[in-house]
């Protein structure tokens, strides 16, 4: 049985969806911490098995992951140690319960010297794989387009994207990387070790992106650099984290070091076409914005 984790997730239940168009329901298992959560129950009405499992809880690991042949491990949204220590708990998990390859949604720029923290902490993931004991695939996955659209913030209302300085990143959609790890899962052993870079065939900075944004919405879009300490600041008064705005900070950073700046052919081969661009994710996410209001009467 082929195991996902989060799948309730943005990116989790779309590999499950995928994944049901390749192999029968009864041999796909979810790992979720809500089987109540209404896409839990969907997925459970349509055959495939909802177990709970939290990644701090090893006992419902246990039965989460009971007759895993592979076991996905969604990697989750906390950062340093506790991602760390959570990852641990799930792969080791996946171990004792007999899987045959443990799979992970790591990230392009996944390295231990890199500026921002979650690609050290897939590093140290991809690491705690290397000495499991049982064959591997980290899905390096390039940097969510889903990302760059929230970085517009105010700009869909003042035309003014403001963020620090930044570098290209082969942004990527969600769906195009959750349809490539089903391929992945049903052609068990397709790839080993760490994937090439899973990305688009562009890598765009915020100018690239602001160029768009005017061409899909017909109206005036320019890019500003914001001082680091100012902008970390703004996050902080909109309530984010002081942890996470200083993470944040570091996407930046990695972007201008040309972290996320490798394009590769892989997930185009894996999906048999081309990924989704900027541009076509710009066009589903502004297609509401106004243009310019007229002049005219």
């Amino acid at each position: 049985m082929i195991i996902v984790t989060g799948a309730t997730g943005q990116l989790g239940r779309r590999i499950v969806e995928h994944l049901l168009a390749r192999v029968p329901a009864e041999q796909v298992g979810v790992s979720v911490r809500d089987p109540g959560h209404p896409q839990a129950r969907t997925f459970a009405d349509r055959g495939v098995r909802v177990r709970r499992g939290d990644f701090t809880d090893t006992e419902s690991l246990a039965h989460a992951f009971e007759g895993a042949s592979q076991v996905l491990v969604v990697s989750v949204d906390k950062l340093g140690e506790e991602c760390v220590k959570q990852h641990r708990t799930a792969i080791e998990a996946a171990v004792t319960a007999g899987a045959r390859r443990i799979l992970y949604t790591s990230q392009m720029g996944a390295g231990a010297a890199s500026h921002f923290q979650a690609c050290r902490d897939h590093a140290a993931t991809e690491e705690i794989l290397r000495g499991c004991g049982v064959p591997f695939t980290s899905l390096r996955n390039g940097f969510y387009a889903a990302s760059a659209t929230r970085f517009l913030g105010h700009a869909l209302e003042t035309g003014e994207i403001l963020l620090p300085a930044d570098g290209p990143v082969a942004w990527t959609t969600h769906a195009d990387l959750a349809e490539a790890t089903a391929a992945v899962l049903a052609d068990e052993g397709r790839i080993d070790g760490p994937t090439p870079p899973l990305t688009a065939s562009r890598a765009l900075t915020f100018d690239d992106i602001a160029a768009l944004a005017t061409e899909v919405t017909g109206r005036q879009f320019t890019r500003s650099s914001a001082p680091e300490a100012a902008f970390r600041d703004q996050l902080m008064a909109q309530g984010v984290p002081e942890q996470y705005a200083d993470q944040f900070l570091g996407i930046f950073a990695a972007a201008r070091a040309g972290e996320f700046a490798t394009t590769d052919p892989t997930l185009a081969a894996l999906l048999g076409r081309e990924p989704a661009g900027m541009r076509e994710v710009l066009e589903e996410e502004l297609r509401e914005v106004p243009g310019e209001p007229s002049s005219e009467g």
